[in-house]
C-alpha cells in the first residue's frame, strides 16, 4: 500500500472526480437492464384522442427551462456556499492518480482504490468511492465511471450536505453489483447513498444502475436543479428514495424499476414537483409484505408525507399486477404542470389481501387547482383513475380521465368548483363518492357503463348542484337533491342510444346550451343534464342526431357550437329543481319511450 498524507487548512472540500478514456462514452438512455415498453391491455369504446392512445417512454432529449432564481440565504445551493480547496482523482482502469491539498486530508492509495480521509475514504474501479466528513462537500462529476461488485458505487458517511455537481457536457456512469459488503454500524442503501442531504446541480449526464439495492438514496433529504440530466434504473429497489423529502426543481429526471413492489420514486416525508421533466416507469408485480402482515405493488411515486405538483412535467407508467401511479399516505395537491399517468396491470391478490392497480390515489384529501391531467387505467376491477380516501376537490384545471373501475372515487365529500373535467368508465361509475357530492362550477362530463352503474354516484347522500355544466350518462344515476340544488338538472331515461349519436340541449329559442357525441352504444341509458342557462320555469329540447360546428370541445363534449339537422325527442318544462322524464329510479329509464319503440334509434 503507497500512502500519501497531505495536512493543510480549510474547513470545507471540493472533490473533483474524473475517469480517464470516457470523454467519448456515448449518452445512452436505456443502458443496461432497460425495459422495451409498448402496447396496452384493455378495450377502447371510442376515440378519445390522445386520452386512449397516449403512451409514456424515457425520454432524455433536452429540455429548455428558464432562467433559476437562487435565494440567496439557502444553503441548499452551492453558489451560496465557498470550497476553496480541491482534490482531484482522476482513475484510469486498475490505477488513480490523486492531486491537490486540503489541511487535515489524509490521501490513501491502493491500485484504483482511493481512500480520502477527512474522515473521507473511497474507492473506484471494481470499489467505491467512500466519503467521511464533519463538514459539507461538494463532490464534482466529471466523467466518470464507478462499478463496485460489493456494493454502493458513492457512499457518504457524512450526515452534512454533499453538492453532487454534474459538469457541463460530462457523462457520468454509476452502479453497484449483485452482494454488498456490510459495515458494522455503517448504511449502504444504494448505488448513491448519502446520510446527508443530496444536492444535485449541473448540466452534465448522470446514470445510475442498481442490480441489488436502490439507485439514488439519501437518509435526510434529495434536491435537483434544473439542469440535471439523471437516469436510474434499478432492478430490485427504488430509483430514488428519501427519509425527510424530495425536492424537483427542474430538470430531466429519468427512472425505471422492475423489482417486486418496486417504487420509481419513494420518500418517508414530502415530495414536491416544481419544474423539470420526470419520467417513472415500473413493472415489477405486487408481494406479500410479512412485516405488515399485507400486500403491496409498485408505484410511481410513493410518498408517506405529502405530494404536492406545482410545475413541470410528470409521466408515470405502472404495468405490473397491484401497480399504482401516485400513491400517498398523506394528501395530494396538484397545483399546476402536466401530469399523465398509465396503469395497465390487475389487482395483486394473496389469500384475502389485495392491492389494486390505481392512477392517483390519496389516503388523505386530494385537491386539483389547476395543470393538465390525463389518467388511463385499463387493468380491470379496482382500476381506479383519481381516488381519494378523504376529501376530493376540484378546484381548476382540465383533468382527462379514463378507467376500467370509477374513474374518479371518494371516500369523503367530492367537490366540483371549477376547471373541465371529462371522466369514462368501461365498467363501472364515471364519478363516485360515497359521502356527498357537490357542483359548484366547472364543466364535468361523467359516462359510465350500464346498469346499475351510472355517471354520478353518491348513493343516498347530498347530492348538490349550485353551478357548472353537468353531463351524466349511465345506466343509472344519483338524483340531486332538490332541497340543496340552486341550478336546474334534469334526468331523462331512455333506450337505444347509439354509439357516434350527437344529441344537443337546446333552450327556448333553440339555441345548443351543449352537445355530445355518445361514446358507446346504451340499450337503456339515463342522463344527468345541468347548466347555468337553464332556469326553473323555462322550456328545454333534447335533440338527437345533430350536427355541430364550432365550440368548445372536450371530447365531443361541445360548449358554444351551433347545431343543425337532427330530430326533437324531449320538449320539457323544467317544472321544479329536479325534473325527471321517463326516469323511475334505481335501475335507469324505462324502456320504450317516444313512439313506443325506444329513443334514439340510429
Amino acid at each position: 500500500m503507497k500512502t500519501v498524507s497531505k495536512l493543510f487548512t480549510t474547513c470545507l472540500l471540493l472533490l473533483a472526480i474524473t475517469a480517464c478514456g470516457n470523454d467519448n462514452e456515448p449518452w445512452y438512455d436505456g443502458g443496461n437492464g432497460s425495459t422495451n415498453w409498448s402496447g396496452q391491455s384493455g378495450s377502447i369504446d371510442a376515440d378519445f384522442g390522445e386520452l386512449t392512445s397516449f403512451d409514456i417512454a424515457i425520454d432524455s432529449t433536452a429540455l429548455s427551462e428558464g432562467s433559476e432564481t437562487i435565494p440567496t440565504d439557502d444553503e441548499d445551493y452551492i453558489e451560496n456556499n465557498t470550497f476553496p480547496s480541491i482534490i482531484s482523482i482522476s482513475y484510469s482502469g486498475s490505477s488513480a492518480t490523486v492531486s491537490g491539498e486540503v489541511d487535515g486530508v489524509e490521501i490513501t492509495i491502493d491500485g484504483a482504490h482511493v481512500i480520502v480521509n477527512y474522515r473521507l475514504s473511497g474507492t473506484t474501479t471494481n470499489g467505491s468511492f467512500k466519503i467521511y466528513s464533519e463538514k459539507k462537500f461538494s463532490l464534482l462529476l466529471n466523467g466518470v465511471d464507478i462499478t463496485n461488485p460489493n456494493g454502493a458505487a458513492i457512499n457518504s458517511q457524512s450526515g452534512k450536505r454533499a453538492y453532487v455537481v454534474l459538469n457541463d457536457n460530462t457523462f457520468n456512469r454509476l452502479a453497484d453489483g449483485t452482494k454488498y459488503n456490510k459495515v458494522d454500524g455503517e448504511d449502504m442503501k444504494g448505488t448513491l447513498f448519502s446520510e446527508g442531504e443530496l444536492l444535485f446541480s449541473g448540466k452534465g449526464r448522470l446514470r445510475v444502475y442498481s442490480s441489488t439495492k436502490h439507485g439514488i438514496v439519501s437518509d435526510d433529504y434529495i434536491f435537483l436543479r434544473p439542469g440535471v440530466d439523471i437516469y436510474v434504473n434499478s432492478t430490485t429497489g427504488a430509483g430514488l428514495k428519501a427519509n425527510d423529502a424530495i425536492t424537483i426543481n427542474g430538470g430531466v429526471i429519468n427512472v425505471e424499476t422492475s423489482g417486486t413492489a418496486s417504487k420509481a420514486l419513494t420518500c418517508d416525508g414530502t415530495v414536491t414537483i416544481n419544474g423539470g421533466r420526470t419520467t417513472l416507469l415500473t413493472t415489477g408485480g405486487g408481494e406479500w409484505d410479512e412485516d405488515e402482515m399485507d400486500v403491496k405493488g409498485a408505484a410511481g411515486i410513493k410518498a408517506d408525507g405529502d405530494l404536492t405538483i406545482n410545475g413541470g412535467t410528470l409521466n408515470i407508467k405502472s404495468t405490473g399486477k397491484g401497480g399504482k401511479g401516485m400513491s400517498c399516505d398523506a394528501i395530494i395537491t396538484i397545483n399546476d404542470g402536466d401530469v399523465k399517468v398509465i396503469t395497465t396491470g390487475a389487482t395483486y391478490k394473496e389469500s384475502t389481501y389485495d392491492t389494486k392497480a390505481k392512477a392517483i390515489k390519496a389516503d388523505g384529501d386530494l385537491t386539483i387547482n389547476g395543470g393538465e391531467i390525463m389518467v388511463r387505467t385499463t387493468g380491470g376491477d379496482g382500476s381506479e383513475g383519481i381516488e381519494s380516501k378523504s376529501v376530493l376537490t376540484i378546484n381548476d384545471g382540465s383533468i382527462m380521465v379514463y378507467a376500467s373501475d370509477d374513474a374518479i372515487n371518494s371516500v369523503g365529500a367530492l367537490i366540483f368548483n371549477g376547471g373541465s373535467t371529462f371522466t369514462y368508465s368501461t365498467s363501472n361509475d364515471a364519478i363516485d363518492s360515497n359521502s356527498t357530492l357537490t357542483v359548484n362550477g366547472g364543466i364535468v362530463v361523467a359516462c359510465g357503463t350500464t346498469s346499475p352503474e351510472a355517471g354520478f354516484d353518491c348513493d343516498n347522500n347530498t347530492f348538490a348542484i349550485t353551478g357548472g355544466t353537468l353531463l351524466g350518462i349511465g345506466g343509472d344515476t344519483s338524483l340531486p337533491t332538490e332541497s340543496a340544488a340552486k341550478q336546474p338538472s334534469l334526468v331523462v331515461g331512455g333506450s337505444n342510444l347509439q354509439a357516434g349519436n350527437t344529441i344537443a340541449l337546446c333552450d327556448d329559442s333553440g339555441a345548443c346550451i351543449f352537445s355530445f357525441n355518445v361514446p358507446r352504444a346504451y340499450n337503456q341509458f339515463t342522463l344527468l343534464l345541468s347548466s347555468p342557462k337553464l332556469e326553473k320555469g323555462s322550456t328545454f329540447t333534447l335533440k338527437s342526431g345533430v350536427s355541430v360546428t364550432g365550440g368548445t370541445s372536450l371530447l365531443g363534449f361541445v360548449t358554444g357550437g351551433s347545431i343543425s339537422g337532427g330530430s326533437d325527442i324531449v320538449t320539457q318544462k323544467l317544472s321544479s329543481m329536479v325534473t325527471t322524464v321517463n326516469y323511475t329510479g334505481m335501475g335507469g329509464g324505462m324502456g320504450g319511450g317516444m313512439g313506443g319503440g325506444g329513443w334514439f334509434r340510429p
